[in-house]
């Protein structure tokens, strides 16, 4: 951007110089007229030379020329200073557009810690909830299983006291009994 703005501070110079080029010829050509109207007027058997008058032609047409030519230039740099504007114009809406997006960005990035708070405290809400009746459930479970533990620990304690609970197999006659049946 600093060269744009280098060459087209040259350009402007440029144009300047040119410019008074052109004001200080003008006035030298007015001054030749004024010069030659002068002479002219003041000197009434005044009859031009035909050399002098050719030379001052010459003169005349060159610094028309050169007039021309400077005149030409300065409508080029012109050109070429208008067309930089408009680049520049069209540089500084770029810049101004993406100092917009940018500023938008940045205010989105400080803004996504906080989203993602709320995101997760949403996603969380269930979680807890979930938590909580699961730690609801656990507990009344080792409640219940505290109370079957406590009944049979009461039930052990009161069968222990009542003798030793021993398997009851079922009664199978013995040999003996068959052979006394068997003889009477």
């Amino acid at each position: 951007m600093s060269q744009n703005d280098t060459s087209i501070q040259d350009l402007y110079a440029e144009a300047s110089n040119l410019r008074q080029e052109l004001q200080f010829r003008d006035q030298l050509v007015q001054q030749l007229s004024q010069e030659l109207f002068r002479l002219v007027k003041g000197n009434t058997n005044f009859m031009p030379q035909s050399e002098a008058s050719e030379r001052y032609d010459t003169q005349l047409q060159e610094l028309r020329e050169q007039l021309q030519a400077v005149e030409q230039q300065v409508s080029f740099y012109q050109e070429q200073i208008s067309a930089r504007d408009g680049e520049i114009y069209q540089l500084r809406q770029s810049v101004q557009e993406l100092s917009d997006r940018s500023r938008m960005l940045e205010q989105v990035v400080q803004e996504l810690p906080q989203i993602y708070r709320r995101k997760f405290e949403e996603r969380m809400t269930p979680v807890r909830e979930k938590v909580a009746i699961l730690q609801r459930d656990n507990r009344q479970l080792q409640a219940e299983l505290q109370s079957v533990s406590y009944r049979l620990a009461l039930k052990t304690r009161t069968d222990s006291h009542g003798g030793i609970d021993l398997p009851n197999f079922p009664r199978v006659a013995s040999p003996q009994n068959n052979i006394s049946t068997s003889n009477a």
